[in-house]
């Protein structure tokens, strides 16, 4: 993928889906297979107002999306993807700052990616709020294979 690719891929997940933006998810980088993504504190991100500490689910949320954008940053631009397992340990407390996730591609088959997932506050990379493993349904295009098999096709005929 390109970078105008790329910058694409994020404001789709920063714009296009409404419950990124509601939670104020930015995708503050993307390159192959590899995704940070940050949701900027506010107050209604509380879980636990006693400590206070960040809600689980906003947590599990940003794992989600970061380990989609890796998925999909490493697959065709008319491909979609679709979450069918997400497992996340909480590991401590999120603070009431800024929330970064990453995720990175540990596989990327034909049909099935699978993404390592970290949650975390800046400066505290090696302290994770959450670790996890997302793992991806990938629905290939056809137009997509066609334009693989024709770019195969290309490349035998340049070849002979």
């Amino acid at each position: 993928m390109q970078q105008g690719m790329y910058e694409r891929l994020a404001r789709l997940f920063e714009s296009a889906i409404p419950f990124s933006r509601f939670l104020g998810m930015r995708v503050a980088h993307i390159e192959g297979g590899l995704a940070v993504v940050e949701i900027p504190f506010r107050p209604e991100l509380i879980g636990n107002p006693l400590l206070p500490s960040l809600h689980g689910g906003v947590v599990s949320s940003l794992l989600d999306t970061c380990g989609g954008v890796a998925v999909w940053s490493q697959i065709g631009r008319s491909d979609r993807i679709s979450t069918v397992d997400l497992r996340v340990d909480y590991l401590r407390p999120g603070q009431p700052e800024l929330l970064i996730g990453r995720g990175r591609v540990l596989r990327l088959g034909n049909r099935v990616g699978v993404a390592e997932l970290t949650a975390y506050h800046p400066g505290a990379e090696d302290e994770p709020i959450a670790v996890g493993t997302g793992v991806y349904n990938i629905r290939r295009a056809q137009a997509d294979e066609a334009d693989r098999l024709w770019e195969l096709t290309n490349k035998r005929r340049r070849k002979t």
